[in-house]
């Protein structure tokens, strides 16, 4: 038996047997996305771009979640975990016949190109609905748990995830391909590395990817600085680059003259794969003595490293048997709908929620957003076998008439080139007439909030101008808002949006997966409560905000605002009233009591902030620990949360990071310990003191 086939060996052994049975052409070409075969050895073709940001995308039929941001809102680790579990078993299903059949092509490998775990410091960078959110320690504890889970913990890797995009990238997109992100060293400490950091020692995971950006004039993919802190905290999974990020060393950054030389820099600098096409000149800078044998053999050995833990060279693995059958099965989707119950968050809420259907008669469903699959979408997406929008889950529920116009464009100011501008507003007011109500569902969609290039209109960038939704909308709601008729906002977006009115209640609904329409019913109607939290600061206007291409974190984000803030992060209503009463520290845990004082049952977010006090802390309080907890009407509860070591710390100038305060606050409650949130909120939060 040949070494790389014994598995009683360690992949890293195996691995290296592998690599030295190829010729140096030979590993040379696996180190493309679109690796060959070489058939003489065994080693079948392979394709190494596969997503799974919420669910598997690009391939087909698959169970489709939340985008990540409003995973995010539900401050909710073991539901995100949940959806990664079915993200890798049906990623597995679909390797498993695609195998059996012989297709080997792009998204339908066990390489899944998950999480993005950037850090959303600027609302109007369009991929942010990618993320996580604003905030490090949610966006880590998030990451971990989506790592773990697409990984499993079986004697294989169950699929391998990857943390993207390594590490101070958050646009602009339409200059990411030449952009230069100049950041403090304190900043990058902070507030860009710890997600990165976490995955790779704790959750340890099997890829990190680059991004297109330099970072303080060094490209991502080929940074001596961030290669040093992979080595440092011990990764020893594979590196590959943003697709087609290498190419843009000569053609954008102007690091190199051309692609042999540019090849020769990422794969020198520990960029072991290429997303694109420049590592074919490797064999040319090898042969011009810019590298060495050496360079190719590592990177490849990482490779099929990985391959092996992947159990792609075993007769038999684990896995195998998983069916094709699992593929967006009613267990499944029945997440995927508890995710969206509660992804949505409550803004507002002047009591007209839950509806009461006894009252109503006729309901308006108004708006471009209402009907529309691509609203529950967002980017890096897989097909549904069905999809609920916001018009057929109201439909479904609501035993009365359901009265539908689309009001408007999306963004054009008309729906149709041969009509006049605002075609669909004497539509939409005729609807609203006969009604008793209006349901009017607005936002955006990744075809205007999004990655660069895809977005294929006048919003091409995919980046927002500002907070406003498109002139269209802000039209047709003007026009709702005059009728008189009560009338409650839904708004389908990734991002920070500012409705610019004072509507009845307004719900957020992110991008909701394929069951968003049945989940937006359950809450209108209050067979469910909203329980849903702000993953991102929403703030009321874009002019006050620090300038785009800025990475300081000064004034972004809620632990560094001084201003501007619509609705803070971690803020969200229910409908009932869960208050903390009570918070005692001990022993790296929080012990908090809450009380439910409202009359029906619900579930709310316990989340945990602290408050250093000492010269090097950031301005504001810090979140440091949430659970999520559902309590019947008069209830109480007390619940443990870890406070780990890391919150009582701080990060110096030069980037050291330490504990250096003695004294510090700790907060419990159902939103951040600020006025804005009390006031929104109508509830408190408590604190204890903790002195070193």
């Amino acid at each position: 038996m040949e070494r790389y086939l014994d598995s009683t060996l360690s992949a890293e052994e195996r691995a290296i047997a592998l690599t030295d049975a190829m010729t140096v052409e030979e590993q040379a070409s696996q180190l493309r996305y679109d690796a060959p075969a070489v058939k003489r050895l065994g080693i079948p073709a392979y394709n190494w771009w596969n997503e799974g940001l919420h669910g598997l995308a690009r391939s087909g039929t698959a169970t489709m979640f939340p985008q990540a941001i409003g995973l995010a809102a539900m401050f909710d680790t073991e539901l995100i975990r949940k959806a990664a579990e079915i993200t890798a078993e049906e990623a597995r299903a679909k390797y498993n016949v695609y195998s059996k059949y012989g297709d080997r092509d792009i998204y339908k490998g066990l390489t899944l190109w998950a999480p993005n775990i950037n850090i959303f410091r600027d609302p109007r960078w369009g991929r942010g609905h990618e993320t996580y959110g604003e905030d490090p320690y949610l966006t880590a504890e998030n990451g971990k748990a989506f790592v773990k889970a697409l990984q499993g913990d079986g004697k294989i890797l169950k699929t391998a995830a990857c943390a993207k995009h390594f590490a101070v990238h958050s646009g602009p997109e339409e200059m990411r391909h030449e952009f230069n992100a100049e950041v403090s060293k304190k900043d990058i400490e902070e507030t860009y590395l710890p997600a990165f950091e976490a995955l790779v020692r704790e959750a340890h995971v099997e890829s990190v990817m680059g991004a297109y950006n330099r970072v303080n004039g060094e490209a991502s993919c080929a940074s001596d600085f961030l290669m040093s802190k992979l080595k440092e905290w011990g990764f020893d999974g594979y590196f590959v680059s943003d697709c087609w990020a290498i190419r843009d060393f000569h053609e954008h950054h102007g690091l190199t003259y051309g692609p042999v030389e540019s090849a020769a820099l990422a794969i020198k600098s520990g960029c072991d794969v290429n997303c694109g096409c420049t590592y074919v000149y490797l064999l040319s800078a090898l042969n011009k003595g810019l590298i060495t044998k050496e360079h190719i053999r590592n990177a490849c050995i990482h490779l099929m490293r990985t391959r092996i833990r992947l159990g792609m060279f075993d007769d038999k693995t684990e896995y195998d048997d998983i069916p094709y059958t699992v593929v967006a099965c009613n267990e499944h989707k029945a997440v995927s709908l508890k995710c969206a119950e509660n992804s949505m968050v409550l803004l507002k809420n002047n009591g007209i929620l839950p509806l009461d259907e006894k009252k109503l008669k006729t309901i308006a469903v108004i708006g471009p957003n209402s009907d529309s699959r691509s609203a529950l979408e967002g980017n890096y997406n897989g097909t549904a076998d069905k999809y609920v929008t916001f018009l057929e889950g109201i439909r479904e529920r609501f035993d009365g008439r359901v009265i539908y116009a689309e009001g408007c464009h999306l963004y054009k100011d008309r729906t149709s080139r041969l009509t006049q501008a605002g075609d669909r507003y004497s539509e939409a007011l005729a609807a609203a007439d006969c009604a008793d109500l209006v349901i009017l569902c607005v936002g955006l969609d990744s075809t205007i909030e999004g990655e660069e290039g895809d977005t294929g209109n006048e919003f091409s960038s995919g980046d927002k101008n500002d907070l406003r939704l498109p002139e269209s909308q802000r039209i047709l709601i003007d026009k709702m808002m005059q009728t008189g008729k009560p009338v409650v906002i839904v708004c389908a977006a990734g991002s920070s949006i500012n409705t610019e009115c004072e509507p009845d209640a307004l719900i957020h609904a992110w991008y909701p997966g394929s069951e968003g329409g049945t989940a937006l019913a359950e809450i209108l109607f209050g067979d469910v409560s909203p329980s849903g939290k702000l993953p991102v600061t929403f703030y009321e206007n874009s002019d006050l905000l620090p300038e785009f291409t800025d990475y300081s974190m000064k004034n972004r984000t809620y632990r560094y605002a001084e201003n501007n803030v619509l609705y803070p992060f971690g803020y969200g209503l229910t409908y009932g009233k869960i208050v903390c009463t009570s918070i005692e520290y001990k022993d790296g845990k929080a012990v908090v009591t809450a009380e439910n004082m409202g009359n029906r049952t619900v579930q709310d977010v316990i989340q945990l902030y602290i408050k250093d006090y000492c010269e090097n802390a950031v301005p504001n309080a810090s979140l440091c620990g949430f659970k999520r907890i559902s309590l019947a009407s008069g209830s109480r509860i007390s619940v443990e949360i870890p406070v780990s070591d890391r919150a009582f710390t701080a990060v110096d100038v030069n980037g050291e990071r330490r504990r250096f305060g003695s004294r510090f606050t700790l907060y419990a409650g159902t939103h951040q310990p600020d006025e804005l949130s009390e006031k929104l909120s109508g509830t408190k939060c408590v604190s204890t003191e903790i002195n070193f």
